[in-house]
């Protein structure tokens, strides 16, 4: 048999880019990839009494709880006539896609050690999955939060001033940029946690903070009035500007710049690579610490 690389259908090497996303590799394995994100989906609630429910129920129990907290007890205010439940769950639905990919691709390596060490196929596969499957859920959310819209734009008894905006075009790239985001961080963490795993028990609690730190639950010009010396470390916080640019999207509270677009996209992008390069790294020698 001739020994030229282009007899192979594909060579599988050691040796590997900086940056490797092979696309058409991910492509031939689409397969794969569609049957894990159907494990994730099922598997997730499965014996569950509720189901699919949970999708529904979760974000409604908190937003109702945020409600009632920041805004009845503690008069956060989010704006000139927008419903706090309305505008509480903008914040969720948008914080739940991130956080879950987060928190669903960084134990990718232990979770998946088993069938890692048995066969060959592109690792970076099982996170993927991770994203796709957490985005149907968020579809299901932000049907969710498009109902209440609905309802009260056009039934409540209550004035409301919201409005969606022509940026509203841009929800896509923002989705983009909130799974990706997620994804590389939780890759660090994932290739990380091979050799330390104190940080499986910090992760749960480090999403918890960060989400306390990303404007979910209050709007960034309040925390800016009422904490000024400290507003940067919310202000420049990529989460924070994807939330506040989802509320102006949908809601017309807060401000929009092309500026904010390119910064969240560098951030993403910079996450994202140096994720692939430490994961793609540790793929290679995990199974002798995992």
């Amino acid at each position: 048999m001739n020994n030229k690389n282009s007899d192979w259908l594909y060579t599988i090497s050691p040796k590997k880019k900086l940056i490797d996303l092979n696309f058409s590799e991910i492509w031939r394995y689409r397969d794969l990839l569609l049957l894990f994100v159907k494990r994730d989906v099922i598997t997730q609630y499965k014996q569950t009494i509720l189901g699919p429910l949970w999708y529904f129920i979760q974000p409604l129990f908190t937003g109702v709880i945020f409600t009632l907290i920041f805004n009845n007890l503690a008069a956060i205010p989010t704006g000139s006539g927008v419903p706090p439940f309305l505008f509480n769950l903008a914040g969720i639905t948008s914080w739940n896609y991130f956080s879950s990919c987060l928190t669903g691709t960084s134990n990718t390596f232990k979770a998946n050690q088993g069938i890692f060490g048995k066969v060959y196929f592109p690792r970076v596969i099982t996170p993927l999955s991770v994203v796709f499957s957490n985005l149907l859920k968020y579809g299901i959310q932000l049907l969710v939060f498009f109902c209440f819209y609905l309802y009260f734009v056009f039934f409540s008894n209550k004035a409301t001033n919201v409005s969606p905006q022509f940026v509203i075009i841009f929800l896509p790239i923002l989705i983009l940029f909130m799974g990706f985001f997620g994804l590389g961080i939780g890759m660090i963490i994932s290739s990380m946690t091979t050799k330390y795993r104190d940080l499986t028990f910090l992760v749960g609690f480090g999403v918890q903070l960060l989400m306390y730190g990303s404007a979910v639950m209050y709007p960034l010009s309040y925390f800016k009035e009422k904490v000024p010396e400290y507003s940067w470390l919310v202000e420049y916080n990529p989460m924070t500007i994807i939330i506040e640019l989802f509320r102006h999207m949908t809601l017309g509270v807060g401000d929009f710049s092309i500026f904010k677009i390119l910064y969240v996209g560098v951030a993403v992008i910079l996450i994202f690579s140096l994720g692939l390069i430490i994961f793609n790294k540790t793929e290679k020698t995990f199974i002798d610490t995992v």
